[in-house]
């Protein structure tokens, strides 16, 4: 058994969990994997269901074993976002209406997924899981495969699935077909019905140490270790939010957040507008998110900083946070975060971006006004 967990960085209360119900073989027709995005949901998923298909001794389990790895049908089917196809109907395949070059990116983007479990899958126009993903289930179920005791279907980012996906699965869930297990995978647990969660065995999935992250982008990413190691500090747990870190420009962004800091704290509303908006013509739509969450670790470090603590994220910065902590003393920084967390989520529903940062400038601002 260790050697199907192996692989999977941390994550140990859900290794227990899952070793408990394979040894009892009282496996729930549906499981609920929770936490955030690139810490071994799907990885865990996968592994999992080679555990319950059988011994390595046996040439039929490693056939069957193999065929898992590489997400092969009708032992895996694999549900994901995917784009709307020219004068696609309710009644077409989820792919039947799709041009061939998007075919040919949803392909390149599960095989890189099979070589990575660790990697995010990523296609164009893909926000939603159709309800035309979710009647493709209908010929999986019905496909036999004599020699694997328990195929898998995985819901990728299950909460993209709209209202009508939705409902449309719950007929699975009522009904369980025999042999059938499915995985959603998902970081927004809130955005499914309620009569889904209700039907599913929960197991959430924790943020990953920095040195699991730092050792994920080095292994299955091919990072150069010293950039690995200084981004994973800020990644929260999470790979992919490091790596949205190095693709925004990783030591830019660093500089960019003590200059936004600077400029707002001096009231230069101007400059500090300017600095965000440089910002944005180069990176990614999560900028925003990105820069407040940069902001946010920065406090934290202030706050350290304040109790002669030393275990800092912005090293390089312990100067300006000397300067902070001796001119702004009685700054409320906790009341800050809950602003900054605001303002995420701002982002993520799409508000006016302008609106956004100059909430944040003017919200750092105020931690500098004296009372």
């Amino acid at each position: 058994m260790d050697a199907i967990w192996d692989p999977i960085f941390e994550q140990e209360r859900a290794k227990l969990i899952l070793s408990r119900i394979y040894k009892e073989r009282r496996v729930p027709h549906a499981f609920l994997f929770t936490g955030a995005n690139g810490v071994g949901k799907f990885f865990t998923a996968l592994q999992f269901s080679k555990l319950l298909n059988g011994s390595s001794s046996n040439y039929e389990s490693e056939s069957v074993i193999h065929k898992i790895s590489l997400l092969q049908e009708p032992y895996v089917k694999l549900i994901l976002p995917l784009p709307r196809g020219k004068g696609e109907s309710a009644e077409d395949s989820a792919t039947e209406k799709l041009s061939k070059d998007v075919i040919e990116s949803i392909n390149e983007e599960i095989s890189a997924k099979i070589r990575n479990p660790y990697h995010k899958i990523k296609i164009d126009n893909a926000n939603t899981i159709k309800i035309n993903s979710i009647r493709d289930i209908r010929k999986f179920i019905t496909t036999s495969a004599d020699e694997c005791e328990y195929r898998i279907i995985i819901i990728i980012d299950a909460h993209l699935m709209n209202e009508a996906a939705q409902n449309a699965i719950l007929k699975n869930l009522e009904e369980p077909p025999e042999g059938i297990i499915f995985f959603f995978i998902t970081s927004e647990i809130e955005k499914l019905l309620p009569t889904i969660l209700s039907r599913c065995w929960h197991v959430n999935f924790d943020p990953l140490s920095s040195e699991s992250v730092s050792k994920i982008l080095i292994d299955y990413f091919n990072f150069e270790a010293q950039l690995a190691q200084k981004v994973s500090l800020f990644s929260e747990g999470s790979p992919l939010a490091a790596i949205d870190l190095i693709d925004n420009q990783f030591e830019t962004i660093l500089a960019r957040t003590i200059s936004v800091l600077r400029y707002s704290l001096a009231k230069r509303y101007h400059s500090a507008y300017k600095e965000i908006s440089e910002f944005l013509k180069n990176s990614s739509d999560q900028s925003i998110e990105i820069l407040a969450r940069m902001i946010k670790i920065w406090l934290s470090d202030v706050m350290k900083n304040k109790h002669s603590s030393f275990d800092y994220y912005f090293s390089d910065y312990i100067d300006t946070m000397n300067k902070f902590n001796s001119r702004y003393s009685g700054a409320e920084i906790g009341r800050i975060f809950q602003s900054l967390d605001n303002l995420e989520r701002l982002q993520i529903n799409n508000a006016n971006l302008n609106v956004v940062s100059l909430n944040l400038i003017f919200e750092i601002a105020s931690l500098s006004i004296r009372k």
